[in-house]
């Protein structure tokens, strides 16, 4: 079986074990874009998944303008459409929850995360073909909890039990992945990506190293003060941020390469 073979099975596994479990409030809705956003996710693991993956870079959950809208991960609606050339049908979820309403790729939010995180991928990497020939970016846990306020609460926040199954699914989920692509580095984007991968993956039999990079999250400050230029220093560290391909940028934006 093929890589990618092995990357959607994987993925079909996550989407319906994690449909059986359940939470409790403040938790009122929990969107799995895995399910209602199937199309897009699947065109981005067929376009991009196959091959070996020397570095897989890995979120925490989706973000409400990013994945939840359109199935891909840190998956910013402008980036996904125009650079990844994706753009594929995306069902209601239901419930939905009245205050984070998905409308696919009509959504008009931006996604900050996802504008980072592709945005420095692309002027970096030039083209997708380029970047995807040896990495990969994946989330760890597929679904997004939100209160009765619309407010986003990550999975590190549930109650331990709810907590402890979630997570079952997810290790499962991330070892077949390592599993399939045999990466060399796992890269969490952020402290709680990198803490399940090194518990998921402790036991594997070919582990790869666990390396972190500082979450793009606006609610970070570090963040907002030069995301580029601190992460590019963290894969620095790693040995893992080359030179530029000098590949096509996008017209559309400006600013420093990843590695400049």
């Amino acid at each position: 079986m093929s890589a990618l073979a092995r990357v959607r099975a994987a993925t079909r596994e996550l989407r319906k074990s994690v449909a059986d479990l359940r939470f409790t409030e403040p938790v009122v809705t929990v969107y799995n874009p895995l399910e209602y956003a199937r199309r897009p996710h699947d065109a981005y693991l067929k376009r991009y998944g196959e091959g070996r993956k020397r570095v897989l870079f890995l979120g925490m959950n989706p973000g409400p303008y990013g994945m939840a809208q359109t199935g891909v991960p840190f998956g910013e609606i402008r980036w996904v459409r125009d650079w990844l050339e994706i753009e594929e049908r995306v069902d209601r979820p239901q419930p939905e929850h009245p205050k984070r309403p998905i409308l696919g790729f009509e959504c008009e939010r931006k996604e900050v995360s996802g504008d980072r995180v592709w945005g420095a991928i692309s002027q970096h990497w030039g083209t997708p073909e380029h970047f995807f020939k040896d990495h990969f970016v994946a989330n760890y846990c597929p679904l997004v909890f939100m209160e009765e306020s619309g407010r986003n609460r990550t999975p590190d926040k549930l109650p331990a039990a709810e907590r402890d199954a979630l997570f079952a699914c997810c290790d499962r989920y991330l070892q077949r992945l390592v599993a399939a692509w045999a990466p060399d580095w796992v890269i969490g984007i952020g402290a709680f990506a990198a803490r399940r991968a090194t518990c998921a993956l402790a036991e594997s039999q070919h582990a790869p190293s666990i390396g972190t990079v500082l979450h793009p999250s606006p609610a970070n400050p570090r963040a907002n003060r030069n995301w580029v230029g601190e992460v590019t220093a963290q894969l620095a560290e790693l040995r893992l941020c080359g030179r530029p391909t000098g590949a096509r940028r996008d017209p559309r934006r400006s600013g420093r390469r990843l590695g400049e």
